[in-house]
């Protein structure tokens, strides 16, 4: 290929999509695609012939074009001839080697093959003709570094042995199948005297009012934890009233028919936090707490009891 520059002004822009764009102006950008795909593959026969400058005119028609372009149809074109117009790497090369005197007629190269002499390449031939088209000023370093190098010794610090304190070293606490037991056990309890106390109620009652200890908040949530195990087992119905409020009650367990019949089983996540807790305490006017004050639980011994 002969001498000549590729310089592209500005990237392509973004193909939108148009599906009402004109039929005729598709079919006649269709056909212009198709004639340059026609031609570039003509000139690829004809490599030699083929200059850079023309290369670079069919790439600027090729863009011009594809400012038309709102399809996939007429994209696919495009990048038809995209591919169909890059340049053959090896075809390249083996003209970069031509160049720089590497290789030359089929006659001189079977000479050069019997005389064994191979010579080196002209790099600066090539190099004189980049630098004749890049404004850079050529400088001047070495491949390897500099010349003189000082080697930093690198200093291995000693680590000192860490030794454990037996003072400080305890036994993790065993938890017993016992005290899992006793855990359950006082659940149970706990889920049984709340059960008394709501049917102590004698019909509904609000739902904060019933759980909230004034007093204490963990209690008040702990309240709401053995309050969901009735609502589980069906022994508690909690309703929300025309109002809003919400109310809890006693109620008869669903038997297995109840369920053939078609009743289901709801899961409903209530969020309580100390703000809810201090809102309904002020909404409801809590000044007493309907489940009485448990005692705190304390540890003795590394164990918890309550």
């Amino acid at each position: 290929m002969a001498d000549g520059d590729i310089n592209m002004d500005s990237p392509r822009k973004k193909v939108a999509y148009d599906p009402d764009q004109d039929p005729e102006e598709k079919r006649v950008l269709r056909q212009k695609y198709r004639v340059l795909l026609k031609d570039e593959e003509g000139h690829q026969l004809n490599i030699n012939e083929y200059t850079t400058q023309e290369l670079l005119e069919r790439v600027q028609l090729a863009d011009s074009l594809f400012d038309q372009v709102s399809a996939p149809q007429e994209a696919t074109l495009d990048s038809a001839f995209l591919v169909t117009a890059r340049v053959d790497i090896d075809d390249f090369v083996s003209k970069l080697i031509t160049f720089m005197g590497g290789r030359r007629d089929e006659d001189e190269e079977d000479e050069e093959e019997d005389e064994g002499d191979d010579e080196p390449l002209d790099w600066e031939k090539i190099g004189r003709k980049a630098l004749a088209k890049s404004r850079r000023v050529p400088v001047m370093d070495f491949m390897l570094g500099p010349l003189a190098v000082e080697q930093k010794k690198r200093v291995v610090g000693k680590r000192s042995k860490f030794e454990k304190n037996k003072a400080d070293e305890r036994r993790p606490q065993e938890v017993r199948e016992e005290d899992i037991a006793r855990s359950e056990n006082e659940t149970t309890k706990h889920v049984i005297d709340i059960r008394n106390l709501l049917v102590e109620q004698n019909g509904p009652v609000n739902l904060f009012r019933f759980i909230i200890n004034p007093n204490d908040f963990a209690q008040s949530v702990e309240n709401l934890f053995y309050l969901s195990f009735l609502i589980r087992d069906g022994e508690c119905a909690l309703e929300i009233e025309e109002d809003g409020e919400p109310v809890i009650f006693i109620c008869e367990q669903p038997q297995l028919s109840d369920y053939q019949e078609g009743l289901r089983k709801q899961q409903l996540v209530f969020e309580f936090d100390i703000q809810t807790w201090e809102e309904a305490i002020k909404i409801f006017n809590i000044t007493e707490a309907i489940i009485p004050q448990r005692p705190k639980v304390a540890n003795l011994n590394g164990k918890w009891y309550g």
